[in-house]
């Protein structure tokens, strides 16, 4: 095994500015109606208010934190809420035409921020720019300003909710001049799941039907975007849906090769499809081969399990900072449990060289980051054997055997059982 130290990426983060924060960022002329808006926003997460919060923004804690854990290299998500929304983006319904150009200042404000923001430490931080699906002559010219700005992250394609009846879904042609400009700056495609869900309403039950939804709707774009041939008429595109996990990728991938050679074929039992032609030249799943990554986050065993048929070039780790549901502060003993047994070249691709690759990360710098990291401390993420506090405090059974810590981020209840200082490992 390589003694080099690992470069650990972490390709699921979130970040984003305070309201007061990003008022500066906004257009001039927005500003009196970001105040107005401002003054009757009520925060619906006020436990999140403290250093929780400002870890969001705060260079100081945020390097201090990750650093702590080993990780050099930051991929940045959106997190706290733009101007003139109601939550955060990553969770957010399009906007109506009615809110359209107020949630466009509130993202070209955000987009700004985040220039600034990766500024600061551009070796450390990859950000993605945010667009918008109502107008795509306006999309465009966020595309070019994220391509500009030098946000290596890419771009957040919004996951189309089916109700969103003033939207064009992904699969319509119409997309296809974004497409170009993404793929012509050389920019990534991304997507996170929460998005794309249709509106439940409020309540206890449309709140357990949200969490169940979440992970089906999250999957649509991967698959509107193979079976509409974007690939093919955009050979250069690269696409990652990150904290999706990639269990569930081979099942799809089949699912969507059957439609493929369904309609290739004309018929589908006694559904006809004689005179269709679908616009891909090749299964949806060699398509998936090339151009689709899978931003696994913290992956359980289930999802390393089939990561020779996804390929192990296309999957990355992430620890979903700051969210609770990642694996910060528990990261080291995360990756312990997880990838202990996995071959040394294979667990490096995916706790970092296939982010660097894939978001363009100076490695020569990032190494000398996490030789310095490794001399202030333990962060090596290879030691085989886990502590046995951490082993029992997570013994529940799941359909993969015993829960790894990719499964407890998922599982509150198992989340909080190990408590184990980074002293201990």
């Amino acid at each position: 095994m390589s003694q080099e130290p690992y470069i650990l990426i972490t390709a699921d983060t979130h970040a984003g500015a305070s309201h007061a924060g990003y008022r500066e960022y906004l257009d001039p002329q927005w500003r009196e109606a970001f105040d107005d808006w401002r003054g009757g926003y009520k925060n619906p997460s006020q436990e999140h208010y403290g250093s929780k919060k400002m870890r969001n923004w705060d260079y100081g804690i945020r390097n201090k934190d990750q650093d702590s854990q080993g990780v050099v290299g930051e991929v940045a998500f959106p997190n706290t809420v733009p101007p003139f929304y109601r939550k955060s983006i990553v969770t957010a319904h399009p906007p109506k035409p009615e809110d359209y150009q107020r949630c466009q200042a509130g993202i070209r404000a955000h987009n700004r921020w985040l220039k600034d923001f990766c500024a600061e430490d551009p070796v450390r931080r990859a950000g993605i720019g945010l667009i918008l699906p109502n107008d795509f002559d306006e999309a465009i010219k966020d595309i070019e300003f994220i391509a500009k700005s030098g946000l290596r992250g890419g771009v957040l394609l919004p996951l189309i909710p089916p109700d969103a009846h003033w939207l064009k879904p992904l699969y319509h042609p119409a997309w296809d001049r974004v497409f170009a400009a993404i793929q012509d700056h050389g920019l990534v495609l991304n997507q996170h799941t929460g998005q794309g869900i249709p509106d439940y309403g409020e309540g206890v039950v449309p709140e357990s039907i949200w969490i169940q939804d979440v992970t089906f709707y999250g999957q649509a774009g991967f698959r509107h975007l193979l079976m509409a041939g974007v690939y093919e008429k955009f050979p250069k595109l690269k696409y990652i849906l990150t904290e999706s996990g990639c269990y569930w990728v081979p099942a799809i991938l089949k699912q969507c090769d059957r439609a493929y050679y369904a309609i290739k074929s004309g018929a589908l039992g006694e559904m006809n499809y004689k005179g269709m032609e679908m616009p891909l030249k090749e299964p949806p799943s060699e398509y998936a081969k090339r151009h689709c990554y899978y931003g696994a986050s913290f992956p359980s065993n289930a999802d390393l399990a089939g990561i020779d048929e996804i390929g192990e070039d296309h999957v990355l780790w992430g620890n979903d900072y700051p969210h609770y549901e990642g694996t910060f502060p528990y990261n080291l003993q995360s990756l312990r449990l997880t990838f202990g047994s996995m071959p040394d070249a294979r667990r490096r691709k995916i706790l970092g060289l296939n982010a660097a690759a894939l978001y363009n990360f100076d490695l020569e710098a990032l190494k000398a980051r996490a030789a310095k990291v490794r001399a202030s401390g333990d962060s090596s993420p290879a030691r085989r054997n886990p502590p046995r506090q951490c082993v029992l405090s997570l013994s529940r059974r799941s359909a993969g055997g015993v829960l790894s810590h990719g499964d407890a981020g998922r599982h509150r209840n198992c989340r909080y059982d190990d408590r184990l200082s980074r002293r201990r490992l």
